[in-house]
């Protein structure tokens, strides 16, 4: 038996199921290939895989069979750090970071405070995501409160797995973006009730930055965190060096910066901390103590002059590094455009990014980091039915290269650095065609 929202997708398959190292070649067990495979999908989730050829004779009669031949399948790409609200001030003139969010970010973000305003941005970002691949993001809105209830909103409709969050800041930024610490814990706790583990939206508490926050308002976002362990944490940690004079002055009885966020209970196995380039090695072993994870955001780093991650660095210490497009800093919301400037900033560290990794990184890697892996991130039975399909052909120069690949290891190559919007044919989350190239 089956239902009426049952098809299969046939198409060649690539998924992890583990990492897969740094190696020029995957480490064994890591990746699960099928150049011909069905994709059984059903109520939302993944019944079967198998070759098409195995599985072909136990498919009911009559059941929707979509032909993707020559195309890839992979898990829906996931986002890590990534700012809504600043979707229409990308490619702003780069400057650095801190006369960037007051010349830019700050007055933007002051337009939020308008359900409909944030419902209709809301819309266009979550459009452009699934145009590019990507099926989960860890999202910051704005302090406004309607900001993150129209996210969600516009989200649930979409039926997406998404985790977003309010920022608390009540300091050093415009009177109308700044909260009060309890204001804002009220504000919080109100959003939590409503939409935290509402179908497959989740809650991520959002102190933007410790020079934002009074200490009162970090350890008051931090009793939220210990009261309810099922909560993210996303914020931002080092990426820039005038912001960290900056979070010495302010801060004088913490060792550094990453102290500022321990001292208030924030770092745990649930939190993410944006960019982290100037760390030091000790810093970076407690956040892997911690089970912490960076959001390493290339094109960002790039764009505003902040510095080159390394990445080796923390996986030295078994930090968890997780791959973010960190719009608006960022300069494409894709994740195949985060993947090439990941590699281009390891080759000026003398630590190449391979295809292996990368893409294991978009997909299983930031679901384990984010405690999402027992739902989405590989493609398997009983998983939640999130992937795209991927077009190896989707441009003149692209086609010349695929041609000329001689392994699978290639051809992936060529895509995270010559792949674009262009290369996602179709885009499907929940279970459902969310996104089809014109």
């Amino acid at each position: 038996m089956t239902t009426n929202d049952s098809r299969v997708i046939r198409a060649e398959l690539l998924s992890f199921d583990a990492d897969p190292g740094e190696g020029d070649s995957p480490a064994e067990g890591s990746v699960r290939h099928i150049k011909d495979a069905a994709l059984w999908i059903e109520d939302g989730r993944i019944r079967a895989i198998d070759d098409y050829a195995r599985l072909e004779p136990s498919l009911p009669t009559g059941i929707n069979v979509i032909d993707h031949r020559g195309k890839l399948l992979m898990p829906g790409f996931i986002d890590s750090h990534v700012h809504y609200v600043q979707l229409e001030i990308m490619a702003s003139y780069g400057r650095q970071l801190l006369d960037w969010l007051n010349d830019y970010t700050f007055p933007e973000e002051c337009r939020f405070a308008q359900y409909e305003h944030a419902l209709a941005l809301s819309d266009a970002f979550l459009d452009e995501m699934l145009r590019v691949g990507t099926t989960t993001a860890q999202v910051f809105c704005s302090s406004h409160p309607a900001s993150v209830d129209a996210f969600f909103t516009a989200s649930r409709k979409r039926d997406l797995r998404m985790l977003a969050g309010k920022v608390h800041m009540n300091r050093h930024a415009p009177e109308a973006l700044c909260d009060d610490t309890q204001g804002g814990i009220r504000d919080a706790e109100r959003l939590i009730s409503d939409w935290h583990g509402t179908r497959r939206l989740g809650y991520s508490l959002t102190p933007r930055f410790a020079p934002t926050s009074t200490r009162e308002q970090l350890d008051a976002t931090g009793g939220l965190l210990r009261n309810d362990p099922s909560l993210w944490l996303q914020t931002h940690l080092s990426e820039n060096t005038g912001e960290l004079d900056w979070v010495a002055a302010l801060f004088p009885e913490s060792r550094d910066y990453l102290e500022v966020y321990e001292q208030s209970g924030l770092v745990g196995p649930r939190s993410t901390f944006a960019h982290g380039i100037h760390l030091d090695q000790g810093m970076r072993r407690r956040l892997a103590e911690r089970g912490a994870n960076l959001a390493f955001c290339p094109s960002s780093n790039l764009f505003l002059g902040s510095g080159l991650f390394d990445r080796h660095a923390a996986r030295d210490v078994g930090l968890n590094v997780t791959y973010a497009s960190d719009i608006g800093g960022g300069t494409d919301l894709s994740g195949l455009a985060t993947l090439k400037a990941a590699y281009q900033v390891g080759q000026l560290r003398g630590q190449p990014l391979t295809a292996w990794q990368g893409f294991y990184g978009l997909t299983l890697g930031n679901a384990r980091a984010l405690s999402l892996d027992s739902e989405i991130g590989r493609l398997a039975p009983g998983m939640e039915a999130d992937f795209v399909v991927l077009d190896p052909d989707a441009t003149p120069l692209l086609s010349r290269r695929h041609a000329r690949c001689r392994t699978l290891g290639e051809r992936l190559f060529a895509l995270m650095m010559l792949g674009d919007d262009r290369s996602v044919l179709e885009t499907w989350a929940g279970g459902r065609r969310q996104h089809t190239r014109d």
